[in-house]
């Protein structure tokens, strides 16, 4: 909101509480949508706006929602996501799960790697049904898709960073990282994918761009970012290969084989540099994180993360398989 505002776009920003955030300029309008509602958003956009920028759409209907208003909007700047690339033996993050499911992508991902068919059964048919709804209306109404990798910042319903930040705080003081500590799930900082919004707003067209930070750490490196942040020192036990026990070594960046996406579309087009890298937006996130935290249950503070992840703070499992222990 801020980044828009300060390139001189009149900012209105709609969401299902309707509140805004204090760092925003003055000037932003906040009002309160309820996204499903299409009535409602045509009232928001009223008698037109030049770009509208939708970070809740999640399927075909959507998409069909915005193009009903076509006549009425610049463009738009949809967020998607990675999740909807498969391999070429047809595996995604929807056959994960399976044995040998997990996909083995190029390195980097480029925009034109295969992707998912289209359809309602989940996250990621969901999020390709609705860059194809939009894509293929580009001529009535521009559309940039950016598909996110593993988003972090402020605000965040399901933060990642959560996982060593909790450890750190329960002063657990040794954990254990599968795969050898190097998996690698692209981060997307919230900021970056401001700026790409940004850039996208002044140059209209339609397009699908991956929408991720500068750099891929691994999650060793992370782990090493957060305790920096937090000023604590851990030992960590790398295990080679899959977690050696449920509920031990798996972490939300842990991943067989990377996923890393290829920015150089992104910049070409763009323009797009990183404004902030990983660990330089990490104090915000800890501090964020700390205060949802402070005096309750992380449950409570996360529950997105509970119905993504489970019991991502089984103590007894990890301390059952301590070695030496």
């Amino acid at each position: 909101m801020a980044a828009l505002a300060r390139d001189g776009w009149e900012v209105t920003a709609a969401s299902r509480g309707g509140g805004r955030d204090a760092s925003w300029p003055g000037e932003v309008r906040a009002v309160r949508l309820d996204r499903e509602d299409g009535r409602a958003l045509a009232g928001v956009v009223g008698e037109g706006c030049d770009v509208l920028v939708d970070v809740v759409a999640y399927d075909a209907a959507h998409a069909r929602q915005l193009l009903a208003l076509a006549g009425r909007i610049g463009s738009v700047v949809v967020v998607s996501s990675v999740s909807v690339y498969e391999d070429a033996r047809g595996r995604g993050f929807d056959t994960q799960t399976e044995p040998d499911g997990f996909p083995g992508y190029p390195v980097p991902i480029p925009e034109t790697q295969r992707t998912v068919a289209a359809g309602e059964a989940t996250y990621s048919t969901r999020k390709i049904a609705l860059e194809r709804e939009l894509l293929t209306a580009g001529d009535r109404l521009p559309a940039t898709v950016l598909r996110a990798g593993a988003v972090h910042g402020p605000f965040c319903r399901s933060p990642r960073e959560l996982y060593f930040v909790k450890r750190n705080l329960d002063r657990r003081g040794r954990r254990v990282l599968a795969y050898g500590g190097g998996s690698r799930f692209h981060p997307a900082s919230v900021h970056n994918i401001a700026e790409l919004v940004r850039l996208a707003a002044a140059r209209p067209g339609a397009r699908v761009l991956n929408a991720c930070d500068g750099e891929a750490p691994t999650v060793a490196a992370i782990a090493a970012a957060v305790d920096a942040v937090m000023g604590v020192t851990n030992e960590t036990v790398l295990v080679e290969g899959a977690p050696p026990a449920p509920g031990v070594g798996e972490t939300p960046w842990s991943v067989p084989y990377p996923v890393v996406a290829d920015m150089t579309a992104a910049e070409r087009e763009l323009g797009y540099r990183p404004v902030v890298g990983y660990a330089e937006s990490l104090p915000e996130t800890v501090a964020w994180i700390e205060r949802r935290l402070a005096g309750g249950d992380w449950r409570e503070a996360f529950p997105k993360m509970v119905r993504a992840y489970g019991d991502l703070f089984d103590y007894a499992a990890e301390d059952a398989w301590w070695p030496g222990t």
